[in-house]
Order: C-alpha cells, then structure tokens, then sequence
C-alpha cells in the first residue's frame, strides 16, 4: 500500500505542474509542486565533479539545491538512493525529433529558375533562413521515449532541408505540450551543401552550392544597407548572424569548405561531421571548429564471397576498422566535439557504439562532457541544462552505477522534473528488458590495435608522407625543351624542389645519385584540359553562366587519378568546370602532389582561368530540360554579349565614388577577363561559333586565351594565330558526334606550322595516363619533330597556361618536376619510372610495387578482422562498390541526375 502511496505522489503533483498558465482548466485547478529529496546517491554535477553521498533537491521541474549534510524541507519526498548515481541527462546537439521528412515535390521536369513560393522571399528556395523549426515543432511521444530510454532528456531539432536551413528549436523530451518543452526557440542557425526539396534548376553541384551560399552573404552585406528592396529571407538571414551556427558537412574535405566560407565571412561554424576527421586531423584542428559527430559506425562488410569482396575497396575497409577511433583521436587533438544519435537505426545502438568509442580509446570523461556540458552550449542552453546545478531544469538520469561501468543501468530519467522509469528494484525480472540492453555496457578492455592511417585515404596512399631530396640523375638522355635541344649522357640535379643544374658530369654534392643509363628524362607532363580532382559535379549547369562557380572549391585530394595520372608522368593539371553552358565556372590549376591536402595541390601564384563553351552541349536543345536559355547557338552569342555588356556597366558603378553596387560574383568574374586577370579555355569545334566569338571578343574588348578541342581549327588557324589565339586539342579524336564530322588527325600539325601554340589535352582521365603516347601521335600523323612533338604535352601547355616560367622545361631555376622513362618517352613501350613533383617522387614504379604488396596484405588482414567480427556476433553489410564518377567533356551526366533526381527517377546512376 505504501508503495503505491508514493507512486501516487510521484506522479500526480508532476503531472499538475505541467499545465500551462495561459491555458483553461477543465476541472478544479490544482498547482501544486512536486517536491522531492533524492539522498545518499554519487551525485554527478558535471564531467568535473562528483559529489558522494550527495543529496539533489527538486521542486517542480527546477534543481533547488545540490550537496552533502544538505537540510530537507518539510514536505518533500525523500527517495533513498544509496549506491546509486545521478547524472545530468544527455543532450543531442543534432536531431530532426519532432520536424517532419522534407518531401520534394516533382515539377513535370519543367525548368525553374527562381522560387515559385509566394511572398516577398529571395530568388532561391534552397536559401531558406525564414524556416523556423519552432513554429512546426510537434513533440513525438514514440520518439522522445526511445531517446529517453537512452538517457537524453534534451534535443536540438533541425530542419534539415536546403542551404541555409533557418533556424532550430532546443526542447525537451518531456511528455508534455509544446509550449513547456521548448527551452530555446531559436537556438541556432543551419546551413549545409546539399539544396534539399528546393525545386529551382540551380544549383546542380557542390561547387554551386557553396557559390550560392558565399553570394548570399554577399547579398545579406548589401541588404543590410540599402532601403529599395524588401526581402524576407536576407531580412531573416541578417537577424540570425548573432546565433550559433551550425553547419552540415559531410567529410573532412568539406569541414574544410565550409571553414573557408567561414573565414571569408568572419564566422565560425559549429560543424556536423561524419565522423572521418582522424583521416586529416591536423588539417580539422586548424580551422577552430567544434564538431558535432555521429557514433553511426560502418558495420563490417560480409566478406564471405571472395567475388564481392573486390567490390570492397581498401577505404572502405579501413574506414571500418578506424572509424570508431575517431572521437579519441579528436580528444587527444584538444578538439571541442559533441556525440549525437544521428544516423544510428535506433537510438538503442547508441550504447553499444559509446562502448565501442571507449575500448577505442576515447575517455568517460571526455564522453560525458561531449554528451552534457558541450551540446548544452553549443545550441545556447547551458543556462538550463548539461550540469546538476541550483537552478537549473531538473533534468537528470538515475544509474545502477557508473554510466559506464559493466552492468550499469539506467533506471530513470527524469525530464522537467518529471519521472520517467524503466527498472525498479524489486522487478528483477526487468532486468532483461530492452532498456537493459539500450545502456548495456562491459569492463573496458585494452586498447584494440588498428591498421596505420595512410595519405591520401585510399587505395596507394602512403604511411608517411614523402619527402623531398636532393638528387642527381645521371648518364639521361634529356629532352631540356630549351635550345640545347635532347642531351645524350647528361644529368639533371634537383635541389630543394627545383632544377638546380642541366649538363653533363654534374657533381653529385650530397645528393641522392639514381643510374638513368639508357633512361629518358623529359619535363613533367602539363594537361591543358582536365577533369580529375573534383567532387559533387564537374558542371554548373542551371544557369547560362555560372562564372561565380569555383573549381578551387571542390578540389579532391583523395581521387586515385591523380595517382594514376602520376604514373603516366602527369605533374601539371588545369581542372576545367564542364561545357554544360557558354560561360562555365572558373578553373583550377594544380600540380599532383599525391597525398596532400586539397589547398596544396593548387599551383601557388597561378594566373586565373574561366571555361567557356560552344555548340551542342550549351544550347541544350536535344537534352530534354525545358527551356533554359540559350537553346539556339544564336542564343549562344546573345548570351556573351549580353554577359560582358552587364559585366562593363558593373565594373563602371563599382569606380564610382561612394557607391552602393550589389557585388556580383558571377560578375566580378567576368570582370575580371576585361582587366585581363583571368584568361579564357573556351570549348569549341565548329569553324562558324569559333569565328564568332573571336568576332564577339574584338567587339566587346575580351581576349580569348585558349581554344580547346578546337577540332576544325586547321580552318581557322590563320585567324587565330593573328589574335594570339592557342590552341589545346585532341590527337585525333573525331566523328563521336556530328559536330566533329570535319575533324582530320593533322589539326594537330596544321595549327602548329602556322605558328600557332598547339597542345594536346586529355579531357579524360584514362587518355591523361597516355598523353606521352597522344604526342607520338603528332609525329605518325604530321611528321612533327620528336622534340617538337612532345612539346605538345609539356612546354607548349605550359605557355597556355602561362607557367611556363616554372614548369614544362628542364632549365635551372624551373620547379623540379621531372620524368624518368624507360624509353623514348613518345614510345608506346616507355614506361614512367619515377615521376617528382617540387623534386618529391610522387611516383616510383619500384616503390608502387611494393605498396601493391603490402596493401593486398593490409586487405587480408582486415578481410580476417571482419570474419572474426561476423562470428563473435557483429552486424554486417553487404559490399558495395564505391560510387565514383569519371567526367569529360561529352558527358554532361552529373546534370542530368540531378535534374532525374529531382523527378524522382535515376537513370544515370
């Protein structure tokens, strides 16, 4: 009888203090407070400090007092917990609890090109800071008591729908209405890469996204200080720049773009991750963020089918295997970071994987502050929550034992004062339920030991980083490219990552010596036009011009190209944005530096370059997308004329003094091409559109620097060779479509004896492994002299793209970036021995082997570990295959999915 006394009283005078004043009371009106004296219990106030024998006093959903030989008032409950403990209950910094799935519409395939909502908002619908979470926030009973059972009592909810998401809302995982669960209506802003349900056309790639986002805070600035437009989304996104902002980017590489959107804008993200950070996390540390990570990690792969297995890359596996090393490793970093549920199945998993995170190093201590103290202040509600403190919301959690100790249970959780309960004492036979199990913990076992991190993260990324020597190759056959022509048994001597000297019985000093009897040394390769290297779309599609699109933006360190491309005595790269619309984004030049960090791979102090594009793939009338301009290779012509005529009228508002222009990045990049800052690589093959942009730019007052693939240039070289024109083009690429119907395997050989800069470009990252062999192409085809010939894939691009101060020649003084080949190296049997980048030996084909070796060995090993994992009961996957997309010219798919995606369909994955 008494034991249901005292649950009376624990229940009802709880349930009374949740009614709200504002609303009627239908029956008699009761407000009394519940009060209670929770005794002798290890009292957890914070990762800092624990009180023994400790006594907690609540009355109604707030902590009264905290402490020892503390006096109890008349009339509260005393609950004796002796031998138990008391935590502050855990906080999720990152949730969607209580928010509705964004479900996108599907627009008939009919292009849409500004915001089709109504009212006064801005242009974009991916760009949505008016959202506020708290005004759709509904409490889920079924939700709130998974994450009860887990021990959290307060959320973070976030709308995770478009670029800049709005607002979320911090609540409580009460039962109660919403009007008392809420305990920060507005507790950060949200931002992230991926455009959600927007239904407008742009942007269709990362490198948009992150475009759209730098303009609207460009537009934001301007807003601020202009009076002739209203806008509720930059009224909005003005008003949320004092706020915590959060920032959903998955992968390190994109903590690190969004750090520099951060930067640029004098912000600091509060930055959700993946949970990939220990792959690069000297780089992480370095931007100042904390991090909010998920503790979803991989499941093992069912390795049991040898032929699934080589679905399995070498990533993939480690990823497994390190993966849950990760918060220790931010830990020991000094990096502030949060653990939420995200991207678990249930919230059940979520102690199995703390655990997990435990035997891999991380400490309790550290777990406890990065589930309490640290979300707490990151969503602007440690006034209330994430320490056991007077004054502070009454919630907490009632363990059998240390949190995580072996056999530890959570008992209760109490959310606002009021008691949630799973496991009572006398219920023994509870002790095998499902709550058990969600807070199931063992002793700590010893460390596991896992497999070294290598640079890059992928499949021939090596265990320490490379580095740069001295060295003298000798008795070479050296194709200089300068006028002392092909040197037979000379040297090349490389020196703190330049060419220090080119000759004949060379002293070696204290450099490395390397035997290149019967070898050819040549320059590094240089490729005009590529598209290796990038990530989340090689195209900004949506828009006619999408100059405000930066390629430098999406540069991926971890693509293997860049590796193979090494081997095929590549050093030098422009990464082209694709040909998707006349004028496209801007370029960026890099060396393969293998290994490194995107930042280092780009070409220091190179000039500028942008893409432009004719024919049938800007015009887009066969694509199907609907009707964006231009659609007619008329359209094409407007279009650039249009573009730099805006773009003169801008850059004369900018001189003036006291202006209050917009900046316009799409147009500072244009610009920019008037002030011959950046160079033009326009895409072409027809002789008509050639001609008429040549015609456009002298009118206009534009210089165009290069035409690539230009396959109908033998018609036109005269012309060109009269404006300065070069030309980068194929070896003999022709009818693949119509557009090349005229295109001759002598274009090559025509444009360069008419005194015309000629290169050959690859535009593809199988034929970039070859271009050696594309060169000999110039001598079977044109008779081209061999040492004229390989020009087309060194020296020449080189000039193009106006390093040829540094690179694309053997001369002292230039960047070491050198070649050793088995054999004439326009021969279809020469081999890349070794290939130095800044005098490092990114590629060494004895060193490769090696590595093919102990990798294979490192897959065994790992391929055993999951095995193991499988029998001692661990969950597992099916293998698959890596997505990686391959991009040129000619396929414009990474467009199309998105624009399939956005109707549901998904024809080109």
């Amino acid at each position: 009888m008494k034991k249901i006394l005292l649950s009376l009283v624990l229940i009802f005078p709880v349930t009374l203090l949740f009614a709200q004043q504002t609303y009627p009371v239908n029956g008699s009106y009761d407000v009394r407070q519940g009060t209670y004296a929770f005794t002798n219990a290890n009292i957890v106030v914070s990762a800092n400090q624990t009180i023994p024998n400790g006594t907690l006093l609540i009355k109604g959903q707030t902590i009264q007092s905290v402490g020892t030989a503390t006096s109890i008032p008349k009339g509260y409950v005393v609950i004796d917990l002796k031998g138990k403990f008391i935590y502050p209950s855990l906080i999720d910094a990152f949730t969607s609890y209580g928010l509705p799935e964004p479900t996108r519409t599907s627009s008939g395939r009919q292009s849409i090109f500004t915001s089709t909502k109504k009212g006064a908002y801005g242009w974009n619908e991916a760009i949505r800071p008016e959202t506020k979470a708290h005004t759709f926030f509904a409490a889920d009973s079924k939700k709130a008591d998974d994450l009860r059972k887990a021990g959290f009592g307060s959320v973070n909810a976030i709308n995770r729908d478009g670029i800049a998401r709005g607002t979320s809302v911090a609540v409580t995982l009460s039962d109660e209405k919403e009007n008392s669960t809420i305990i920060n209506p507005q507790s950060a802003t949200n931002y992230s890469f991926s455009k959600g349900t927007s239904q407008n056309d742009y942007p269709t790639s990362l490198m948009g996204a992150i475009a759209l986002l730098r303009q609207t805070y460009y537009d934001a600035q301007w807003y601020s200080k202009q009076k002739d437009e209203y806008n509720i989304s930059l009224e909005e996104f003005n008003k949320q720049q004092n706020i915590p902002q959060i920032f959903e980017a998955e992968g390190w590489q994109n903590i690190l773009r969004a750090n520099k959107i951060a930067q640029e804008f004098g912000k600091q993200y509060i930055i959700k991750s993946n949970g990939d950070e220990y792959q690069r996390i000297d780089a992480v540390k370095a931007t100042g963020a904390s991090l909010i990570i998920p503790v979803n990690f991989i499941k093992a792969y069912d390795v049991e089918d040898t032929v699934e297995n080589r679905n399995i890359s070498l990533a993939q596996m480690k990823a497994w295997e390190m993966a849950p090393t990760n918060p220790a490793v931010l830990e020991k970093a000094g990096i502030k970071f949060s653990l939420t549920t995200y991207g678990l199945e249930t919230p059940k998993d979520f102690w199995a994987n703390i655990r997990t995170a435990l035997e891999n190093g991380l400490t309790q201590k550290q777990a406890l502050l990065s589930l309490t103290e640290i979300p707490a202040g990151m969503i602007g509600i440690a006034d209330k929550v994430g320490t056991l403190e007077k004054g502070k919301l009454a919630n907490f959690i009632i363990t059998s034992d240390s949190l995580f100790k072996k056999e530890n249970i959570i008992e209760e959780n109490w959310v606002q004062g009021k008691r949630f309960i799973w496991f009572k004492k006398d219920e023994a036979d509870l002790k095998d339920t499902a709550s058990k199990a969600v807070a199931k913990t063992t002793e700590i076992p010893k460390k596991e030991t896992v497999g070294a991190l290598i640079f890059p993260f992928t499949a021939f990324g090596n265990a320490t980083p490379l580095k740069q020597e001295s060295i003298l190759l000798k008795n070479a056959t050296v194709w200089t490219n300068e006028k002392e022509g092909i040197l037979q048994n000379a040297d090349v001597l490389l020196e703190n990552g330049k060419i220090k000297a080119v000759g004949k019985n060379l002293n070696a000093g204290n450099a490395k010596v390397i035997d290149a009897t019967g070898k050819h040394v040549t320059p590094g390769i240089v490729d005009e036009h590529s598209h290796i290297a990038g990530t989340g779309g090689i195209n900004e599609g949506a828009q006619s011009v999408s100059s405000e699109v930066r390629i430098a933006d999406i540069i991926n360190s971890e693509d293997v190209n860049i590796y193979r491309q090494l081997a095929g005595g590549v050093t030098t790269s422009q990464i082209l944005h694709g040909s998707a619309n006349p004028i496209g984004g801007q370029s960026q030049l890099i060396k393969l530096r293998w290994g490194k960090l995107p930042e280092e791979l780009k070409f220091a102090g190179a000039d500028g370059f942008i893409k432009f594009a004719l024919g049938e793939n800007v015009k887009q009338s066969n694509f199907g997308t609907g009707a964006r301009f231009p659609v007619t290779r008329m359209g094409v012509e407007q279009t650039f004329v249009d573009e730099f005529t805006r773009a003169k009228e801008y850059k004369a508002e900018l001189a003036k003094k006291g202006n209050t222009v917009r900046r316009d990045l799409e147009l500072d990049a244009i610009v920019e091409i008037l002030d011959n800052k950046r160079f033009i690589t326009c895409h072409s093959y027809v002789q008509s559109e050639i001609n008429m942009l040549m015609h456009v730019a002298d009118s206009l007052g534009f210089k165009i620097n290069t035409f690539t693939h230009i396959l109908e240039g033998y018609k036109v070289a005269d012309k060109m060779k009269a404006r300065g024109i070069n030309a980068s083009t194929f070896s003999d690429w022709w009818a693949y479509k119509m557009e090349v119907a005229e295109a001759i395997p002598y274009n090559g050989k025509i444009m360069h004896n008419v005194g015309i800069t000629t290169a050959f470009n690859s535009d593809d990252a199988e034929m970039a492994r070859r271009l050696n062999q594309e060169a000999g192409k110039a001598v079977l085809y044109g008779g081209v002299p061999e040492e004229e010939a390989f020009k087309f894939v060194t020296l020449n691009p080189a000039k193009m793209l106006h390093i040829d101060n540094k690179v694309g020649s053997l001369k002292a003084g230039k960047d070491a970036d050198v070649v050793v080949w088995s054999d004439n190296p326009l021969s279809v049997y020469a081999k890349a021995e070794k290939t130095f980048v800044d005098g490092i030996a990114y590629w060494d084909i004895d060193r490769d082997a090696q590595t093919r070796n102990a990798q294979q060995a490192e897959r065994k090993r790992l391929i055993q570990k999951m095995k193991d994992s499988k029998d001692k009961g661990g969950k597992t996957q099916r293998p698959k295959a890596e997505q990686k997309h391959m991009y040129h010219c000619e396929t414009l798919e990474e467009y199309s999915m998105e624009l399939n995606e956005r109707e549901g369909t998904h024809d080109h994955e």
